[in-house]
């Protein structure tokens, strides 16, 4: 039986408190390997919930708020995590791979840890923008017992030439709300769009709310701004808040647009509430300024049936079929006529893309089989590798003309 560390590092509970994108995936991911006859050694914080075969817990609760303070008072914090999984592969030899999600100081420790032959080998998952860490990246020598995948074939598309040699390819992150969700009935849909996710220019929400008042539909942001996840909860820091880049984009750029009519903030949503938010919109807008590497809201929002209106970058054109599960603009000024075009799309198509291609056990099975690579030392070391053809998923390839906008669109 395989046994395997899943480092899940020490920001955030698994699952976590409603937003945690890298937290929510491995919450989906280490049931289904249970299912494989996968053992799971979860390295995270006590409070986590998620069952796993054992738990590794160096911090006693999350550590997300740490993040806010200068890096000179927070930069140890991820190395005393990644310490305690050194300490733990080192100690026991029961352990066949490590599966590590923490940013650069997981792949950095763990890369000198295996080159000392001390430690099982490891397979790295890169969550987010590869250009943050372009020195590292770009001369990372890590030895053939340690692999990276990407979270979409766009994503390591742009990676540094030495680190796609390290790359078994990509897997695309999944959602529990995929599993059955072509068998799940229809929801009534309501008049509103909505954007989920942290407020953040790489999100684009100044975009999708010049387009709700340019249109006249409502439309509703539900997410963080900085670490506040509720409206009082920014109010109450009064100019504290200032000093977040996040704060500072949602005072300049969003709250001008945020009338609490047409367009209304509500914080952080999660569960059941998340859900019927997502699944009654006439559209999730997804107007993004940045290349953005996973998609977990898009995934989300398939499986919940609700089309995806965005700007064709970054992994977007690998998720969302065009004029099929929702439609990609070449620029912000097509986005609107594609608001206006989402009552084209079907609802059932979009939950029956999603419960083909990212529910958690299809996701499970493409990482089992990275596991084998990596304990066995056979393949990787290109950017093409093994795992990392869309088209087994039955991804569509990359969009190449999104801009045409549908003749006659009709409200959804």
């Amino acid at each position: 039986m395989t046994t395997v560390l899943m480092n899940a590092g020490p920001w955030l509970p698994v699952p976590p408190d409603g937003y945690g994108g890298i937290e929510n995936v491995i919450a989906a991911l280490v049931p289904e390997l249970r299912r494989l006859g996968i053992r799971v050694l979860l390295a995270t914080v006590a409070r986590s919930a998620l069952p796993a075969d054992e738990r590794l817990t160096p911090f006693p609760d999350g550590q997300f708020h740490a993040l806010q303070r200068p890096y000179n008072q927070v930069s140890g914090v991820a190395h005393a995590h990644q310490q305690a999984v050194v300490r733990a592969l080192r100690d026991r030899d029961d352990i066949d791979l490590v599966h590590d999600h923490v940013e650069v100081v997981g792949l950095s420790v763990l890369s000198a840890a295996v080159l000392a032959a001390a430690v099982p080998p490891a397979l790295h998952t890169l969550h987010w923008d590869l250009r943050k860490h372009a020195d590292f990246y770009s001369a990372l020598d890590a030895g053939p017992r340690v692999r990276v995948n990407g979270v979409s074939a766009s994503q390591l598309h742009r990676a540094p030439e030495a680190l796609r040699q390290h790359s078994l390819g990509h897997v695309h992150l999944a959602t529990p709300l995929a599993a059955g969700a072509d068998r799940r009935p229809p929801v009534q849909k309501a008049g509103h769009g909505v954007v989920m996710g942290r407020i953040t220019p790489g999100k684009g929400q100044h975009l999708a709310a010049r387009v709700a008042h340019e249109c006249g539909f409502d439309l509703i942001l539900a997410g963080p701004v900085g670490p506040y996840r509720q409206p009082a909860e920014l109010t109450a820091a009064g100019d504290a808040a200032a000093a977040n880049p996040d704060v500072r984009y949602w005072e300049d750029e969003v709250r001008p647009l945020v009338d609490g009519v047409r367009v209304r903030w509500i914080g952080t949503v999660s569960g059941q509430e998340r859900n019927t938010l997502v699944a009654s919109a006439r559209v999730s807008l997804f107007p993004l300024q940045w290349e953005e590497p996973g998609g977990t809201a898009v995934v989300e929002t398939l499986a919940l049936g609700t089309p995806a209106v965005g700007l064709a970058r970054g992994c977007l054109p690998e998720l969302v079929e065009h004029g099929r599960t929702g439609w990609l603009a070449q620029s912000p000024a097509d986005l609107a006529a594609f608001v206006q075009a989402a009552g084209r799309i079907d609802p059932r198509e979009c939950r029956e893309q999603a419960a083909r291609r990212f529910t958690p056990a299809v996701m499970a099975a493409r990482y089992a089989g990275l596991y084998e690579h990596v304990i066995s030392g056979t393949g990787g070391g290109t950017e093409a590798g093994p795992f990392d053809s869309g088209s087994a998923h039955g991804a569509p390839g990359p969009v190449t003309s999104v801009s045409a906008v549908p003749a006659a669109p009709e409200e959804s």
